[in-house]
């Protein structure tokens, strides 16, 4: 079973192999201590750390990745602006490396994420794996040529061209279920916010972007940190009505 060390400064090890020995730049951890638990262990240096069972997220930042993934900051813009929660049917297009449906799927009822390249459904296929998620289903096939299911909750688009799967949503939305569409660049935004907005069945509501700017605080010395994790997508959200 893998597990979590963590120091007070923050520095975090997932171990994958209990098995054997850990070795890290603060020294190497025993294998018969990486068996503990939890609680306190010391490298053979003596540099303390804590070890724990790893939680979702600790799992999460470590899934392997070939397509750029979207970054937890938006995702959070997801989260909270369509309540996702333990009841929702969610669809999820294009899977690229699963990031966005294996997040999701550890908060909604059920996932279905749509992939044209099995190269990345494979990958897909390998972090579902390592994250233990059950209620993930992946189909090889091109959302813009319809979606298989009914009554959904909420479908993510993460497309060169989402304004044309908008045909494909609304057939699968319920009433009131989002519709939410993450691009790189203002005329993705552009075309797909003309087109929701000439669909009668569809009410379009805005587009966000999300710009993090982490703090370094130590004593009384507090500033924004040199490298701030700036733009990675705009955001558009869109009702069914």
């Amino acid at each position: 079973m893998a597990k979590v060390l963590m120091n007070k400064s923050g520095k975090r090890f997932l171990v994958k192999d209990t098995n054997k020995d850990m070795h890290t730049q603060f020294g190497y951890f025993k294998k018969e201590d990486l068996k503990a638990k939890s609680g306190r262990i010391r490298t053979n240096t003596g540099k303390e750390f804590t070890i724990f069972n790893p939680f979702f997220i600790d799992l999460y930042k470590k899934i392997k990745r070939d397509a750029q993934i979207i970054p937890l900051k938006d995702i959070g813009l997801i989260v909270s602006e369509t309540g996702v929660n333990n009841k929702s049917k969610v669809v999820d297009a294009g899977a690229g490396s699963g990031a966005l449906a294996c997040f999701l799927a550890n908060i909604a009822k059920e996932v279905i994420t749509y992939e044209i390249r099995e190269d990345f459904i494979e990958l897909v296929k390998n972090n579902i794996k390592f994250l233990n998620i059950k209620n993930i289903k992946i189909k090889n096939k091109n959302i813009y040529d319809g979606i298989d299911e009914k009554n959904v909750d909420l479908v993510v688009l993460d497309l060169p061209e989402p304004w044309k799967a908008l045909e494909s949503a609304e057939k699968s939305l319920k009433a009131g279920g989002f519709l939410v569409s993450y691009s790189p660049t203002i005329p993705q935004v552009m075309d797909f916010v003309n087109y929701v907005r000439k669909n009668e069945n569809f009410a379009y509501l805005k587009t966000s972007e999300i710009i993090e700017r982490e703090w370094e605080v130590e004593e009384r010395k507090v500033r924004p940190r040199s490298q701030a994790i700036g733009h990675s997508g705009f955001l558009s959200f869109v009702r069914k009505i």
